[in-house]
């Protein structure tokens, strides 16, 4: 299938890494123009040269998120180097997991700064640009602790669920505009994350690391824990036209373990 997306100019916030990246290789795969925002500028030189072995290019772009006024700089840099930004996937923001016990108001305020306020930084500038524009995709991934509370991301999921508001109500306020909101929610994907994760899980339940990953991978209804290509996969089709009358969707990817209508 032809996604469309050739000279498309993307940005990927935390895309050196993990499920940004796979979403940046499959971007490229498709022709597509690469804006990639990171925190670190080593691993972002990582993923360029990365990304150059494989005979594509992109520009990254170093920023902390959390701050307003630096996510507003970068969306101006990259679109005076790259035009206008068409598609904007956010995979940069992560909340600690911390077991139930070890939560503190400023846990929870931690929480929603690095997942919600990195995102909505992010957005709130470039949806508005979309919109006197007329045409753009927002893809947001978010994850499953937002629909299905865990006791060691009980702060974190509730940022999640936030996103997932946001991404529904943003979807049907900028439609008549032209832009599209998605989001995605993986649930334990094969990343540099998901190793932190399983530590606050062995911890809360103490047990070691490696028997809770033995645990999560033998719940999971298609015997495997999702790649970070699973995801990217997705993420591409809805940012494509070929998914042109989508938008507002929440789409669960965590291979059935949790049976429930959406």
């Amino acid at each position: 299938m032809d996604l469309q997306l050739t000279g498309k100019h993307v940005l990927i916030t935390g895309g050196s890494r993990g499920i940004g990246l796979a979403c940046a290789l499959g971007f490229a795969r498709e022709g597509a123009k690469l804006s990639l925002v990171g925190r670190s500028q080593e691993h972002l030189d990582s993923a360029i040269a990365q990304l150059r072995g494989q005979g594509f290019d992109a520009v990254g772009y170093s920023a902390d998120l959390v701050d307003a006024a630096a996510a507003a700089a970068m969306l101006d840099a990259a679109q005076a180097a790259g035009g206008a930004i068409d598609i904007l996937v956010n995979s940069a923001g992560a909340a600690r997991r911390t077991p139930f016990g070890e939560l503190t108001p400023g846990v929870w305020q931690n929480s929603m700064q690095a997942k919600f306020f990195s995102y909505i930084n992010v957005i709130d500038p470039l949806i508005k640009r979309m919109g006197e524009r007329g045409s753009g995709a927002i893809v947001n991934i978010v994850g499953m602790g937002g629909k299905v509370a865990s006791t060691t991301h009980i702060s974190g999921g509730a940022a999640n669920a936030a996103l997932m508001l946001a991404s529904a109500g943003l979807a049907a306020a900028y439609g008549p505009l032209g832009v599209r909101v998605n989001a995605v929610n993986p649930s334990i994907t094969l990343t540099d994350r998901m190793a932190q994760g399983l530590e606050a899980e062995a911890r809360a339940r103490n047990i070691s690391t490696e028997l809770a990953l033995q645990q999560a991978q033998a719940k999971m209804p298609l015997g495997r824990i999702a790649s970070p290509e699973d995801i990217a996969n997705a993420v591409l089709f809805l940012s494509s036209p070929q998914a042109g009358y989508i938008s507002g969707a929440i789409l669960s990817m965590d291979g059935a373990a949790t049976p429930m209508v959406v």
